[in-house]
C-alpha cells in the first residue's frame, strides 16, 4: 500500500536545497571573474575548489560534533550562517589564505545542509524515497537556474557580485526558515515496524546495508563529479565541440537530472528502491560507454542527456535505501555522506594525475571502473534486500 507523505512540512528543506544547488554551480561560474580580479593563478583557483570539496567532506564530522554539543536546531543554524558570511567575505576578494578559509566554511555549510536535510526527510517520510528524490530534484533546479540568473544579471550590467549578494540573502533566509522545523531526531515512527526496530537494535556500522550504500555513493559521486568537472575539457581536447557548446551541454545535464528525479519520485511510489538503483546503475553504465566511444555530436548529446536522466535517481534513492541502517542516527547519515564525498574528491584527482601521464582521453576510461563497480554493488544490494524480504515473510 502506498504511503502518504506530507510534502508541505518539507518546504524549508526544499528551499535550503534549492539555494544549495544554486551556490554549488555559482562557485564554478564566478571563478573566472575571481581569477581575473584577484590576479590568482589557475593552480590557486583549483585549490579554492579543492577546499570547497574538503569543507563538504569535513561537514560529515563537524555536524555530529556540533549536534551533540548544542542540538540539531542550533547546530544547523550556526553552520547555515557560514554560507552567507562566506559569500559576503568572498565578494571583497581578500587575501588568498582568507579565501581558502572562506571556501572551506562554504563547503562545511553546504555539507551540513546536506546531512540535516537528508536525515530529516529520511526520518519523516517512512523510508519512502519520493520525498528525498524531490529534495534532490529541487537541488537540480537551483543548479540549472543559477547560471541563467547570473547571465540575466550581466545583461543588465550587474557584476558577478550581484549573484553572490542575492545568494547570500537567500541563504540567510534559508537559515532562519530551517528554525521552523522540529528537528528532534526520530528513531522510530509512532507505529514501529520490524525494520525500524532492527535498525534501533543494531548500530549502522554493524549493518552490511550501510557499507553497500556508502560505497555505491562513493563510486557514483566520483563518476558524477568527473562528468561535471572534466568533460568540458575532455570535449575541448578531443576537438569534438567548442568549449561554449560543451559548457551548455554539461549545464543541460542538470535539466535532465531535474526530470530524472521527478520521474524517479513518481516511479518510486510503485517500484522498490533496490530495483530502481539496479536499473539506473545499468543504464548509466550503458550511456557512459556510449558517451566515450563516439565522436558523433548527435550521439554524444543523446548520451550525456541520457546519463543525466538516469544518474538522477541513484543518489537520493541510495540514501533512502540506507534508511534501515541509519534512521535516527546523525552520525550514520554523516558517515554515509562522508564516504560519498570522499569519492567525489578522490576520483577527479586520480583522473587528473593519470591524464598528465597518458592524456585525458585515456584517463577518462578509468571511470569505467566506477560504472562497473556500481553495477556489482547494486546487484549485491538487490540480493540482500530480497533475502531480507523473504526472512520478514
Amino acid at each position: 500500500m502506498e504511503k502518504k507523505v506530507n510534502f508541505r512540512k518539507f518546504l524549508p528543506n526544499y528551499f535550503s536545497f534549492f539555494v544549495n544547488g544554486s551556490v554549488v554551480l555559482i562557485v564554478g561560474a564566478i571563478l573566472p571573474y575571481v581569477i581575473d580580479e584577484a590576479k590568482i593563478s589557475f593552480a590557486v583557483a583549483g585549490s579554492l575548489l579543492s577546499f570547497f570539496a574538503i569543507g563538504n567532506f569535513l561537514a560529515s564530522f563537524v555536524n555530529p560534533f556540533l549536534t551533540k554539543l548544542v542540538g540539531r536546531k542550533i547546530s544547523i543554524f550556526i553552520t547555515s550562517l557560514f554560507m552567507p558570511l562566506s559569500l559576503l567575505g568572498l565578494s571583497f576578494l581578500p587575501h588568498v589564505s582568507v579565501m581558502l578559509l572562506l571556501f572551506i566554511l562554504l563547503g562545511i555549510s553546504r555539507g551540513c545542509y546536506s546531512v540535516i536535510n537528508n536525515a530529516y526527510i529520511n526520518e519523516n517520510s517512512d523510508g519512502t524515497p519520493v520525498a528525498l528524490n524531490i529534495l534532490h530534484m529541487v537541488f537540480a533546479i537551483g543548479a540549472f537556474l543559477a547560471p541563467m540568473v547570473m547571465s540575466l544579471f550581466f545583461k543588465f550590467d550587474f557584476t558577478w557580485r550581484a549573484i553572490v549578494y542575492t545568494l547570500a540573502i537567500a541563504s540567510f533566509c534559508s537559515a532562519v526558515y530551517m528554525l521552523t522545523l522540529d528537528l528532534t531526531p526520530k528513531t522510530v515512527a509512532a507505529e514501529k515496524t520490524e525494520r525500524e526496530s532492527l535498525a534501533k537494535k543494531s548500530p549502522f556500522w554493524k549493518q552490511p546495508l550501510f557499507y553497500l550504500s556508502g560505497f555505491l555513493l562513493f563510486f557514483y559521486l566520483g563518476l558524477e563529479n568527473c562528468v561535471n568537472g572534466w568533460f568540458v575539457t575532455y570535449f575541448k581536447n578531443t576537438g569534438i565541440m567548442s568549449p561554449a557548446f560543451a559548457n551548455s551541454l554539461v549545464s543541460f545535464t542538470w535539466l535532465a537530472v531535474l526530470f530524472g528525479r521527478l520521474l524517479t519520485a513518481y516511479v518510486s511510489r510503485k517500484i522498490k528502491k533496490q530495483n530502481i538503483i539496479l536499473f539506473d546503475c545499468i543504464i548509466t553504465a550503458i550511456f557512459f560507454i556510449l558517451l566515450i566511444s563516439t565522436k558523433n555530436l548527435g550521439i554524444i548529446t543523446f548520451a550525456i542527456i541520457g546519463l543525466g536522466l538516469f544518474f538522477a535517481g541513484i543518489y537520493p534513492t541510495t540514501v533512502s535505501n540506507a534508511s534501515d541502517a541509519i534512521v535516527g542516527s546523525d552520525l550514520g547519515t554523516s558517515m554515509l555522506l562522508a564516504i560519498s564525498a570522499l569519492g567525489g574528491i578522490v576520483t577527479p584527482q586520480i583522473v587528473g594525475i593519470v591524464a598528465d601521464k597518458i592524456g585525458l582521453v585515456g584517463a577518462i576510461c578509468i571511470l569505467l571502473v566506477n560504472a562497473s563497480v556500481m553495477i556489482v554493488i547494486s546487484v549485491v544490494n538487490f540480493l540482500l534486500k530480497r533475502k531480507s524480504e523473504r526472512l520478514e515473510k
